[in-house]
């Protein structure tokens, strides 16, 4: 099999394990918690983008490794990891909620964008060299709860709203 289309079924294959993994297991143990609570674990598996910096290092990734692609790729996870930390620290207040779509938005982002990067810049699977498990192990399960994040804050909200508005009589 050529390597781009192993690349491309590995990603594939991830996304299917780790939605089943999120609707057998993760959406259930969270759906009902309090929207904070329900945050919190989410936040706390993307504090660990910071792993995006390996696609800075020699030696884990080809020198052949487009420099746009990996810089981009590098900066914008750290930037995601270091939001979601502030997210989870400032949960407990108003600004919490708002960091944390502040965060959701910009990690989303960043990793579509990065699919959109590698693809541009014509990037090769060989070249991630040891990095090569982030986009087929690690990118499909943090856009998977990105979109799990995206339905908590957005399902809450609406709860909130619909407590606050006045019932018809």
């Amino acid at each position: 099999m050529l390597p781009q289309l192993c690349f491309f079924v590995s990603i594939a294959f991830s996304f299917v394990a780790w939605g089943t993994v999120t609707v057998r297991y993760i959406w259930p143990e969270l759906r009902n918690r309090p929207r904070v609570e329900a945050l919190r674990p989410l936040l706390i598996l993307h504090s660990f983008r910071f792993e995006g910096l390996a696609f800075l290092v020699p030696g884990v990734v080809s020198p052949d490794l487009p420099s746009a692609f990996a810089h981009s790729a590098a900066y914008g996870d750290i930037i995601s990891a270091a939001l979601a930390l502030l997210s989870l620290l400032t949960l407990r207040w108003r600004a919490g909620i708002v960091m944390a779509w502040a965060f959701n938005i910009w990690g989303s982002a960043d990793l579509l964008r990065a699919f959109y990067e590698a693809n541009a810049s014509g990037l090769l699977a060989g070249q991630l060299g040891a990095a090569y498990f982030i986009p087929t192990f690690v990118v499909p399960l943090l856009l998977i709860t990105h979109g799990l994040a995206f339905r908590i804050l957005l399902q809450h909200q609406n709860q909130s709203a619909m407590r606050e508005s006045p019932h018809p009589a």
